[in-house]
């Protein structure tokens, strides 16, 4: 029988090596530290040999192939056009959906490669010879950093901050390379998750980056007590400062990570640090009151299941795990939540809790009021669904503002846990939802602002992103694109607007008169959910809204079916005219299509409480009855509304398991237990137009 051979790679690295002959699989590995291969012997399928986990499942693969057998159900599958394959012969298959995926390369009916998709990486098992129909072709780049540098580990230090406490910080150094060095390029991690979750980005070493990943205050191994954000800033600077006076440092930083990891890049950019050369900044969250953990000035009920995780020095995911989620978040006061649910304090909650509005506390974390001195070439990742994208939205329209050269963005259509699937909770985004690059792009990166590789990044696409509905990336030299143009769509209707059974209707022209107004009755004790799994910690994903417009308190209007496509790409917003018999309340804005067969898909939304409807230092209450202008900001996305769906926007007050419910009192809410329903009033006559404004690409429709 024919003896093939394969090798197994972490992003680029080669770490094990494969025989098949007969029925037998010999495996070797290679030792990462000296990079020197080990001798081939029996695979045992326990993969305890490997230094990075097996994503691929290699012995079900290597098997399957050697019998001459696909590794995979074709009814799970879609062969799919791959600019790897093209012209080869040889055939992607892509597996539909589910997490994670593993996909597969064919040539004349045989496996050749298997593809592991993971959100940070991307394994390949690959058939000796065929490396060039998978993505390690891109590897294959001559101005690419190449995965020849052993590792070792320099140690652990204790680095003192500006206040004395000590962060935890462990150093990586390539070793064995093909020249001499001993400085070099640093990659920094900082993580509130704990280091050792991070050796995901041990390749980085591999590339010849020195990497560095320290626990945040109050975290782990390091010292001090947990303060969500609020420290990111002063201690962002102190790390740069330890790693530039080091022996081992050439001068250049880049920092990368996602999320938490992407808000500490912002504060620690911030300081204007002459060091920071390069961000690779992954879903990150917004400044605070802006974003995380408020949104536009309410505070994110989503966000306890994450601080539930967070209360002690490591996270503990099973605290985030519950189901009374929906008894939990009508606690109240909502001060006492923490000790009432988990039976212990959390500290930062009580200071959460004790500064509503924008203030001097919050403050010490609000990175964008130094966009004067944040001018960092950034490379942005993030998604439609990303529930803190509006973070990654406000930074790059920082740098967009302050007009920063060597900004670029991908956004897909991804959730916060991104590249990680090509559907979300079955909602089916197409096999090319999923990209390999991510890894080669962020080498890329570093390669060009880190060790000054003149590799063309500068000439990249500055923006790509996935259009749903017609299931494709597209590019633009700006975001939003310049092509795209705002176009509004009028409420309307004959004041029945309440459920999707009613009388609103979304126009593309104003009211040309009079039209009554639309009520409905906004009762905190029973807000319009948002539909959400809050276990899953996943606050922003498309669900159907089909049912919850049965509400009487959601306000629907839809389009007529659309004629043809319509495309649509960047930021949306809502204005609205609106008045209620209470001092505050709550807007909810949602933009959905509705196929043929009414299933109602969420695309974005928007929140804003009445008190910050001009400022969210300077809150200020509403006079009863009056009408007021608002104007909502929504989540960015681009889709095609297909011909024959409509377009649909709700109005309503409340985002259950998204956001504490406004009590409608006035009051602070941390410690306010009245709750009082509000009388809500829209208007859309020709003085009082309320409409939402779609970013439209008239070329494409």
């Amino acid at each position: 029988m024919t003896e093939r051979s394969y090798t197994y790679y972490n992003l680029g690295v080669a770490i094990a090596g494969f025989l098949t002959r007969g029925g037998e699989i010999l495996c070797r590995t290679r030792d990462l530290e000296t990079m020197e291969w080990g001798p081939y012997a029996p695979f045992a399928p326990q993969r305890e040999s490997f230094q990075y986990p097996d994503r691929i499942a290699a012995w079900e693969f290597l098997s399957a192939a050697a019998r001459g057998e696909r590794p995979f159900d074709p009814a799970d599958y879609a062969e799919v056009d791959s600019p790897y394959t093209a012209g080869s012969g040889a055939r992607l298959w892509a597996r539909r959906l589910g997490v994670h995926p593993v996909d597969y390369v064919l040539c004349e009916g045989r496996a050749v490669a298997a593809i592991g998709v993971l959100q940070k990486r991307i394994d390949v098992l690959v058939e000796d010879g065929f490396e060039g129909v998978t993505p390690l072709r891109d590897h294959r780049d001559p101005l690419l950093s190449q995965p020849v540098w052993g590792k070792r580990c320099l140690g652990t230090f204790d680095v003192p901050m500006r206040d004395g406490v000590a962060l935890s910080t462990a150093v990586y150094l390539p070793q064995n390379g093909p020249a001499p060095q001993t400085r070099f390029p640093v990659v920094l991690i900082r993580t509130c998750y704990g280091k050792p979750r991070e050796i995901i980005m041990h390749p980085f070493i591999h590339y010849g980056y020195a990497l560095v990943i320290q626990d945040t205050r109050g975290r782990e191994e390091s010292g001090g007590e947990w303060s969500p954000i609020v420290n990111e800033m002063d201690d962002g600077k102190d790390t740069l400062d330890w790693i530039a006076a080091q022996d081992w440092c050439d001068g250049s930083i880049g920092m990368i990570g996602a999320s938490y990891l992407a808000i500490v890049q912002w504060n620690a950019a911030a300081s204007g640090h002459p060091n920071l050369k390069a961000m690779i900044s992954q879903v990150t969250g917004g400044t605070p009151t802006y974003e995380f953990p408020h949104r536009n000035g309410i505070l994110c009920s989503g966000t306890l299941a994450w601080l539930f995780s967070m209360s002690g020095r490591r996270m503990e995911q099973a605290q985030m795990d519950r189901d009374d989620w929906a008894d939990v978040v009508k606690l109240l006061p909502i001060r006492e939540i923490p000790q009432r649910a988990l039976g212990k304090e959390i500290p930062c909650w009580q200071e959460w809790m004790d500064h509503e509005s924008m203030d001097d506390y919050w403050e010490r974390s609000n990175w964008e009021r130094f966009a004067d001195r944040i001018n960092v070439p950034t490379l942005y990742v993030s998604g439609w669904f990303d529930d803190v994208g509006t973070g990654t939205s406000q930074a790059w329209r920082m740098n967009r503002r302050m007009g920063r050269p060597d900004q670029r963005m991908i956004l897909g259509a991804w959730r916060h846990q991104f590249n990680v699937s090509r559907d979300i909770h079955g909602i089916d985004y197409g096999v090319r939802a999923v990209r390999y690059d991510l890894f080669y792009q962020y080498i890329r990166w570093f390669d060009r602002f880190l060790k000054g590789v003149e590799n063309g990044a500068r000439q990249d696409p500055r923006v790509e992103y996935y259009v749903i509905g017609s299931n494709r990336w597209a590019q633009s030299c700006d975001w939003p694109p310049k092509e795209s143009a705002l176009v509004p769509y009028y409420l309307s209707g004959g004041g029945s607007a309440n459920t999707r059974l009613g009388d609103g209707v979304l126009r593309d022209a104003p009211p040309a008169a009079e039209e009554p107004a639309d009520h409905y009755l906004f009762d905190p004790n029973d807000p319009a959910p948002h539909l959400i799994d809050m276990s899953e910690n996943e606050c922003m994903v498309p669900e159907n809204y089909r049912e919850m417009e049965l509400r009487p308190d959601v306000l629907v209007y839809t389009s007529a079916p659309l004629e043809k496509d319509l495309t649509v790409a960047g930021e949306l917003s809502f204005v609205l005219y609106a008045a209620t018999d209470r001092s505050d309340t709550d807007w909810v804005a949602r933009l959905t299509e509705v196929d043929g067969e009414g299933n109602s898909l969420r695309l974005s939304d928007g929140v804003l409480r009445a008190r910050y409807r001009e400022s969210l230092k300077e809150p200020k209450l509403l006079t009863p009855g009056e009408v007021v202008r608002y104007e909502i900001p929504m989540s960015w996305v681009a889709n095609t509304f297909r011909a024959g769906h409509r377009i649909r926007v709700e109005v309503t007050s409340g985002a259950e398991n998204s956001i504490f419910p406004n009590h409608n009192t006035g009051k602070p809410i941390a410690d306010d237990t009245e709750m009082l329903v509000a009388s809500q009033t829209v208007f859309h006559d020709a003085a009082r137009c309320s409409h939402i404004l779609l970013p439209v690409i008239p070329g494409e429709n």
